[in-house]
């Protein structure tokens, strides 16, 4: 498996590729994940079309057990995001 890449390296990629400066495409950065990060707390689902969808999802409220003292115990409701690959990021990856 590849090696991963964090924000500093996609954020230089994307200034390579752009021919933009690095500070502009970082800006652009943070502000995509804060609209993204926005919008699922309004519970709202971003998709872009054939490359990634992202939606909030509800986990109910249940009953887990401890596994170290088998002592049932409750979990409560939780709000999680599920993200999905649309078939153009499928197939660039095949």
């Amino acid at each position: 498996m590849a090696d991963s890449i964090n924000k500093a390296d996609l954020v230089a990629a994307i200034a390579a590729d752009s021919g933009q400066g690095q500070a502009a495409v970082a800006t652009v950065v943070d502000s995509l994940f804060a609209v993204l990060a926005s919008s699922l707390k309004d519970g709202k689902k971003v998709s872009i079309p054939g490359w990634l969808s992202v939606e909030p999802t509800q986990r109910a409220a249940r009953m887990g057990r401890n596994p170290a003292t088998g002592e049932s115990i409750h979990i409560a409701a939780s709000t999680g995001v599920k993200i999905s690959a649309g078939s153009k990021l499928k197939a660039a990856v095949k």
